[in-house]
């Protein structure tokens, strides 16, 4: 351990509330220079930087105390575009160490903490590395790409001892929390139904086309790493992997864990009994993708169901909205999305709830990165709004619902064997197969 971490760790106890809301309250972006001492800094590399990693990148440096040095993409276009933006942020670009191979940034030794920002099928590989660093981990949702993933995933944050971040963003929100305050007060009476849908009308899949030669500056073989070998094709690259098994889980992976996690925070629920998932390539048949673009999925807990529905190329989904999560119960309906939370009162009901309407009032993004950064300080891992034991729980609740569908079956989870009552779905679905040299840790 570097002198410099000794000393974060050591004067942890020192950076109290006040200091850190102070900082917090003057963001600014920081490119190796900010107000903490230099003992006190934290170094990020950022590792896939196309999407939501620089999305991250950005929520980063509005932390004091945080700097960028390194960034890896295996697409040296991105790697330009962005150092085109870090310049228009009049930082200096000379300084931000670049890799196409994440295995140079994990070894760069000044870094405290990394960016997962890939496609789905690196999440898992990446972050069990790093911890194996000594790094600290910020990974996108959702965190891992097979149940079996999540499972090490978690067993790799204990045995290195590392802060992971889940970037399940909404749980830093607080109108979310808010909402949830709700729902535990018991106003709305026994909820019997969750509902939880996505409807995204401007998401659609790309045309299909011929494969090709990769673009120049693309280093093709790095980007599918772990999956099977294939010729490139433009419809499954960029945006477009996560309608691909070999990469993702569709919107079900993609913008469920988001909301899921919130049906099941609601219901402070575990795993479900059973799940049975219907759907297909209703709308766009002729598009590249494998994923459903339309999908329903019936989980079932003890004492109450959640009820999963997605479309894509639809904005119109329940109570007039693209997306949320429904608490139904007896004596009201509490109805939550990104865009704030309200209260249905029944009819008839005769215990009569108050009726809020809540708007947002904070970046979800920008808070849940000030969370991760405290805890990377004080390591206080209980403080983590998305520690990776929430991310994987979610991520594998998905997975289930995918797995139903893609079985054409009604599966039943054991708790007690923690697998699948059928063992053949155990052995197609639980976990997927490495390719390339590439072997997933045993942690």
């Amino acid at each position: 351990m570097t002198n410099r971490r000794k000393f974060l760790l050591q004067s942890s106890a020192l950076l109290g509330g006040a200091a850190m809301a102070s900082a917090f309250d003057k963001p600014g972006f920081n490119i190796l220079r900010n107000r903490f001492s230099p003992a006190d800094q934290i170094n990020i590399g950022a590792i896939g930087i196309n999407g939501m990693g620089w999305s991250n990148v950005n929520a980063a440096l509005k932390v004091q105390g945080v700097n960028l040095v390194a960034v890896c993409d295996v697409d040296q276009n991105v790697i330009d575009k962005r150092m085109n933006d870090l310049s228009k942020m009049k930082a200096d670009p000379s300084k931000v160490k670049r890799y196409s191979d994440y295995r140079k940034l994990l070894e760069q030794k000044d870094i405290d903490a990394v960016i997962i920002g890939t496609p789905d099928h690196w999440h898992a590989l990446i972050m069990v590395e790093a911890c194996q660093q000594g790094k600290d981990v910020y990974v996108e949702k959702p965190v891992g790409n097979s149940i079996e993933e999540c499972r090490r995933m978690v067993a790799a944050q204990k045995k290195y001892n590392r802060a992971v971040q889940g970037g399940q963003w909404q749980r830093s929100q607080q109108h979310f929390q808010d909402a949830m305050d709700f729902v535990y007060s018991g106003q709305l009476g026994p909820i019997r139904t969750v509902k939880v849908w996505c409807y995204q009308g401007w998401m659609r899949p790309a045309p299909k086309v011929a494969d090709s030669a990769p673009p120049p500056g693309v280093d093709y073989t790095k980007w599918l790493g772990p999956a099977p070998t294939r010729p490139f094709n433009a419809s499954r690259y960029h945006f477009n992997f996560r309608w691909f098994w070999d990469y993702a889980g569709g919107l079900m992976t993609d913008w469920g864990v988001h909301l899921l996690d919130y049906g099941l925070l609601g219901m402070k629920a575990d795993l479900p009994k059973t799940v049975v998932s219907l759907g297909g390539k209703f709308a766009y048949p002729d598009l590249a993708q494998e994923t459903p673009d339309t999908l329903t999925a019936l989980y079932e807990f003890d004492g109450f169901n959640l009820l999963w529905d997605h479309a894509l190329g639809i904005d119109n989904g329940s109570y007039g909205r693209d997306h949320g999560i429904a608490y139904i119960g007896n004596n009201a309906t509490l109805v939550l999305d990104r865009g704030g939370w309200e209260v249905i009162e029944e009819r008839n009901s005769k215990n009569k709830v108050s009726k809020p309407k809540v708007s947002p009032s904070d970046n979800g993004l920008d808070k849940h990165w000030e969370n991760f950064i405290s805890v990377v300080r004080s390591r206080k891992f209980s403080d983590l709004k998305c520690p990776i034991e929430a991310g994987a729980h979610v991520a594998t609740v998905a997975q289930l619902g995918n797995i139903s569908f893609r079985s054409g079956e009604r599966v039943i989870w054991d708790k007690t064997k923690n697998g699948f009552t059928n063992n053949e779905l155990n052995k197609k679905y639980l976990a997927k197969e490495y390719h390339n040299g590439y072997k997933l840790p045993q942690v």
